[in-house]
């Protein structure tokens, strides 16, 4: 009986059942190096859970930047509604001034006053005072034109409107009367033609007229 551990003769090929022992173990070296590069499971699970982190980070920050923006405009449309009120506040108060009412109806007339715009300051209203400056349309209202002798060219000569600004975001224009300038003098009158002594104008309806 012959030795079946016997080594091959040279150019004998392995049989079919030793090429497939070979070729897991080929395929399990080849597929080493990819695991090393593929991140583990609690790895993926870290990745995942910092990505959520900041998704909720982000919409945090939007929720609150939106109800900010939210409670700013609500604050705006109630100033706006308050403004017409606020003008005949002012209105009374200027008339109680100029009739000279009794002292202390002026009083409290104007320590409501103060109270209402240290409310409104505190919500960061300012009035825009425009009288003596300089007209600009981002802030003023021109209703009219008017030339003026002492007010330069292009500066506000009366206000008829207080406006009001809410830190950056303009609320009303100031309403105002510019000055277009120093009026223009008259044309001088021309003075009426006169023909010279001696001279005889030509007269159609005098046939003794020389031509």
């Amino acid at each position: 009986m012959k030795d079946r551990h016997a080594k091959h003769a040279p150019g004998h090929k392995p049989a079919a059942h030793e090429e497939e022992k070979q070729e897991p173990a080929a395929e399990a070296s080849a597929a080493a190096p990819a695991a090393e590069g593929k991140p583990s499971e609690a790895e993926q699970l870290k990745e995942r859970l910092l990505r959520l982190q900041a998704d909720f980070d982000n919409y945090r920050k939007r929720v609150t930047r939106e109800r900010t923006e939210f409670a700013q405009r609500a604050t705006e449309d109630l100033v706006i509604e308050l403004l017409p009120v606020l003008d005949h506040f002012e209105l009374g108060l200027n008339t109680a001034r100029e009739h000279r009412a009794d002292a202390s109806v002026r009083e409290g007339f104007q320590l409501v006053y103060d109270q209402l715009m240290a409310a409104l300051a505190k919500a960061g209203v300012t009035p825009i005072d425009a009288e003596g400056q300089v007209f600009n349309p981002h802030e003023h209202e021109a209703v009219t034109h008017l030339p003026s002798a002492e007010v330069p060219a292009d500066t506000v000569m009366q206000q008829t409107r207080r406006g009001y600004r809410m830190g950056d975001r303009l609320l009303r224009a100031a309403q105002v009367v510019v000055s277009s300038g120093t009026p223009d003098a008259p044309p001088a009158e021309e003075a009426e033609w006169e023909p010279e002594s001696g001279a005889v104008e030509n007269n159609p309806a005098n046939p003794e007229a020389p031509f």
